[in-house]
């Protein structure tokens, strides 16, 4: 089995019952829920003009390769009604793999880690809530220590349920 870290993320629609219904999905598809962090909202990141999104960190276990995990992954975002019309524009869900063991994959279909973890506090606040200390395995630095380091000025807010 495979520890695999995600990030569930969206801003059009109802928000939290489709990251709710991603939860589901990723259960169902993809592997055991093993971890799940707090729901953090965030103004869009790059392309700013949309808006707010809600992201979550998630830690599964799987028997899927990364690529067959890629591949049930695009499949959910499509039955979620994800569009990919807009490089960084709005989406229903977002899915990404941060990490999977401490594999280092780069192929047509995925490239793990994620390539912009350190540059994203939306996606470093909830990874670190549920894996302060794992350590990212091409910059040897913990997820709390890329996130002192993180120079994204975007205000992260936890959501109160």
């Amino acid at each position: 089995m495979n520890k695999v870290y995600l990030l569930i993320g969206g801003n059009i629609g109802d928000r939290m019952p489709n990251l709710a219904m991603a939860v589901q999905f990723i259960e169902k598809y993809l592997g055991e829920m093993l971890q799940i962090s707090s729901i953090y909202e965030t103004a869009a990141w790059g392309n700013t003009h949309q808006a707010d999104f809600l992201n979550q960190a998630i830690c599964i276990e799987t028997p899927l390769t990364p690529s067959n995990l890629m591949t049930q992954i695009l499949l959910i975002e499509k039955e979620m009604g994800r569009e990919r019309n807009i490089p960084m524009g709005p989406r229903t869900i977002d899915i990404d793999i941060l990490y999977y063991n401490d594999a280092i994959v780069e192929n047509e279909q995925v490239t793990i880690p994620h390539p912009r973890i350190s540059e994203r506090k939306f996606v470093l606040y909830p990874l670190v809530e549920i894996a302060p200390e794992w350590i990212h395995p091409i910059l040897h630095k913990t997820n709390t220590v890329l996130l002192k380091e993180c120079g994204d000025s975007l205000a992260v807010h936890k959501k109160t349920p």
